[in-house]
């Protein structure tokens, strides 16, 4: 049985380029960055070069650009070392966040470090930018924590609007943009944005390594202390071969973007198609369209008696998705992001997110899967 892997807002196929990048300093480049004979050297001078690279591609300074483990850590430094270095108290955000965010900022209240307010959003999971201004000016100085794209809807973020409230207000601004890093050009010199997060294996490179991009007119204390590591704002030493990979995947995805957004459009326009025409009562969660995340459809399918149980079939049929539906599981109650959109939960949400790799064959056998198990129901 062949797979079909949509699920690619989870994570991606490493690339075989970037994997080929990688593997000399697995085995013969193995000296630490922080040794001054050559082994150290040779590494050094690798995590540098893909310093310039992510930087030229962001139109910022090699020395706005600080490696982490991933796009979850590069969101707790920018979140927690700004409200303390800079003696922030209130922070802005919204309930359909990522978890690294909403679950950091929601730790910080329940100490008493901050204050927390959620802005509102429609149905469709935009920020309601009039309640924002509000917010900012009627509140001490702020810290504005808002995703670029929702990793689950795929709803965009009017990402400049929201920078230039914030600088209005004085207010510092962070996003997390792990789900559109290496999917669209992003000028970062011509955003007022302080911070944003990058996480490699959502464009086809290695997991388990990022980047904090910390704009150069703010100065953050260190979030791990340790050694000299990232000028002295992340101790230990560093993950050589998943840098290389980052700065190898971001170089690909943004050299081909143009070629991949075209395609991977078209197979979600072909998959809202399809699934509209073969399945009576089909709706979508989020934006689907120029406001929308391209790589992400989310899918909202009618009452099913094995409702829980969709994508589980799906898994058995060699198609990987994920879900958005309620559990019955005490421990678990479906997701926080449809749930804050009052999205009906009795009814089966399925994400599905496209790449590069996926094609429209795939599709095809995906949409014949749900409208065979709809099938059923129809005949019950």
């Amino acid at each position: 049985m062949s797979k079909i892997y949509l699920d690619n807002a989870a994570t991606t196929k490493l690339d075989e380029e970037v994997l080929n990048a990688m593997l000399p300093f697995m085995r013969e480049e193995y000296g630490n960055p922080s040794s001054i004979h050559s082994f150290g050297r040779k590494t050094r001078t690798a995590i540098e070069t893909a310093r310039k690279s992510v930087s030229k591609l962001l139109n910022v300074s090699p020395a706005e650009i600080f490696f982490t483990s991933g796009g979850t850590e590069a969101d707790n430094m920018a979140i927690c070392q700004a409200l303390e270095t800079h003696g922030i108290k209130h922070a802005i955000s919204s309930k359909i966040e990522h978890h690294a965010v909403e679950h950091t900022l929601q730790v910080l209240e329940q100490s008493g470090k901050i204050k927390l307010s959620w802005v509102n959003f429609d149905e469709k999971g935009n920020v309601d930018l009039n309640h924002l201004e509000e917010l900012l000016a009627n509140n001490e100085r702020s810290l504005v924590s808002l995703m670029h794209a929702n990793n689950e809807i795929g709803t965009l973020l009017p990402i400049k609007k929201v920078s230039e409230l914030c600088e209005k207000y004085n207010a510092l601004f962070h996003s997390d943009t792990v789900q559109t890093m290496g999917h669209y050009k992003i000028d970062l010199a011509s955003l007022k944005v302080h911070f944003v997060t990058c996480a490699a294996h959502k464009f086809h490179g290695p997991k388990g390594v990022g980047f904090l991009y910390i704009n150069h007119a703010v100065k953050i204390k260190p979030f791990i202390n340790g050694g000299a590591q990232e000028r002295n704002m992340r101790g230990g030493t560093e993950n050589v071969y998943g840098i290389v990979g980052l700065a190898k995947a971001f170089e690909m995805a943004n050299e081909h973007m143009d070629e991949h957004q075209t395609h991977i459009k078209g197979l979600k326009s072909y998959m809202m198609e399809h699934l509209k025409a073969n399945i009576e009562g089909m709706e979508f969660n989020g934006e689907t369209g120029e406001t929308g995340l391209y790589t992400v459809l989310n899918c909202r399918f009618p009452h099913h008696p094995d409702a829980e149980m969709l994508l589980f079939n799906l898994d058995i049929s060699g198609i990987a998705a994920s879900g958005g539906s309620a559990c019955s599981s005490g421990s678990n109650q479906g997701s926080h992001v449809l749930r804050g959109l009052g999205i009906d939960m009795a009814k089966p949400s399925v994400r599905f997110s496209f790449c590069k790799y996926n094609t429209k064959d795939e599709i095809d056998i995906v949409v014949k899967k749900m409208k065979e198990m709809y099938a059923v129901v129809a005949k019950a």
